[in-house]
């Protein structure tokens, strides 16, 4: 687990000043990273190692990316929360909510195919960063929706200020924001 901590913090930078308003993670060098990617899903998994979820959610773009890595490191299947979603008709049959204002401020609309999830499913959430916490909230009021069972939030980076929120979310991470330099 150290040399894939060492790993992350080595592929990641920020770009720009930090005085700048579009100073911002670029996370992009994890990707590039073959060792990290092969890594990556089990890492995240173990977080909840014993926890008994059997479906791994996660939010377009890059939750859906690790969010994969992790189903398949855990043998379960995923639930894509898609952005702004859009039906393809009148009988798909989605759930939706409005995120609390994220870290640039803005609302989102996220939605879940109400076939994804099941009564009794036992849920994941993945993701690459957590700021406010305005997306995860969204996604456990899917699970909610659902009559699922909220597991927890397995991230990279946890930047939340918030400790009630990370309680409330179990949060977990591979790196505390204090540790990218």
């Amino acid at each position: 687990m150290t040399e894939l901590r060492d790993q992350l913090r080595s592929s990641f930078r920020w770009i720009g000043d930090r005085t700048d308003p579009d100073y911002r993670a670029d996370v992009t060098g994890w990707w590039r990273d073959a060792r990290l990617v092969q890594h990556l899903g089990q890492a995240l998994a173990e977080l909840f190692d014993g926890d008994g979820q059997n479906i791994v959610m996660g939010t377009e773009s890059r939750g859906s990316l690790l969010g994969v890595l992790v189903a398949r490191s855990l043998g379960v299947g995923f639930a894509e929360v898609r952005k702004d979603p859009g039906r393809a008709a009148d009988s798909d049959a989605w759930w939706e909510v409005s995120t609390a204002p994220d870290y640039r401020d803005t609302h989102l609309r996220l939605g879940l195919r109400r076939s994804l999830l099941q009564a009794g499913d036992r849920v994941l959430f993945v993701d690459d960063w957590i700021a406010t916490g305005a997306q995860a909230e969204a996604c456990r009021a899917l699970v909610d929706m659902s009559g699922a069972h909220w597991i927890g939030a397995a991230v990279v980076v946890d930047g939340l200020t918030r400790a009630d929120l990370r309680r409330s979310l179990r949060v977990r991470s591979l790196l505390h924001i204090r540790e990218l330099s």
